[in-house]
């Protein structure tokens, strides 16, 4: 058992990548998915643009919602927006969230434009 959750953790950084999405007006947003300083990043699942919202999925013990999260934008020379979520403060919640909880900030609330391309740098969960 420890020797199956070491390989997992040993090969969960190689399967980070780079995911494109379509936006509702045809324009295509990437999200990539980097292991780059992964160690201190929240690791997200699911991420993907839809209506101007970004949606994620993290882990949850009951208590985790959108205040939960501190989001930095960074306007890349690219085009893109970079974004990365940082957890303020651990989930302590003793609730069996199983496949955690999926939350969504609206482009507006962030400031962005309907058509912004974002670049998510957090580590994607399996």
């Amino acid at each position: 058992m420890k020797r199956a959750l070491l390989a997992a953790a040993l090969i969960a950084p190689l399967l980070s990548g780079c995911v494109i999405y379509a936006n509702d007006e045809g324009k295509t947003d990437v999200v990539r998915l980097s292991d780059a300083g992964s160690t201190s990043l929240e690791a997200v699942g699911q991420p993907r643009v839809e209506n101007g919202r970004l949606i994620v999925r993290v882990g949850s013990n009951g208590c985790t919602s959108l205040d939960s999260f501190e989001v930095q934008l960074t306007e890349a020379s690219d085009g893109y927006t970079d974004v990365v979520l940082n957890r303020r403060s651990p989930d302590l919640c003793k609730a069996l969230v199983p496949d955690g909880v999926e939350l969504a900030w609206g482009f507006g609330t962030l400031g962005l434009p309907a058509d912004a391309r974002l670049r998510l740098l957090n580590p994607q969960t399996l």
